[in-house]
């Protein structure tokens, strides 16, 4: 999963809600690192809900408003590049294809009882 930036803009009053902001943030799985920037809540974090995370600071603040969600991806630009030399490489052919040998049922006429035999012998 990639990582998100995400901004919560609070209602930030004093130190009491400030420190209450961020044990909420800090306790939500996925998050890496939170910070504060005035009145707004800078959250990043892999495979988290963002939705979540707004709703969890609404119940203890009482005032939350996503702001935004941006993807950070430094390392994407260098998956694909690897991507692309993976694809231009060409394929390794085996030249020994190992199969089981399949045994066909023989069917046995035996005409004194009028009757077809199978056997898999």
């Amino acid at each position: 999963m990639a990582k998100q930036k995400m901004v919560v803009k609070l209602s930030l009053d004093d130190a009491k809600k400030r420190t209450k902001a961020l044990k909420t943030a800090v306790t939500m799985d996925g998050i890496l690192s939170v910070a504060i920037d005035g009145d707004k809540l800078v959250a990043i974090g892999e495979g988290t809900d963002v939705i979540t995370l707004t709703t969890l600071l609404r119940r203890k603040l009482g005032y939350a408003d996503l702001i935004s969600v941006t993807s950070e991806n430094k390392g994407e630009e260098k998956k694909e590049q690897k991507i692309g030399e993976i694809k231009n490489m060409h394929p390794v052919n085996y030249p020994y294809q190992y199969s089981y040998p399949y045994q066909f049922p023989y069917v046995y006429h035996d005409n004194s009882y009028g009757q077809k035999f199978y056997s898999t012998v």
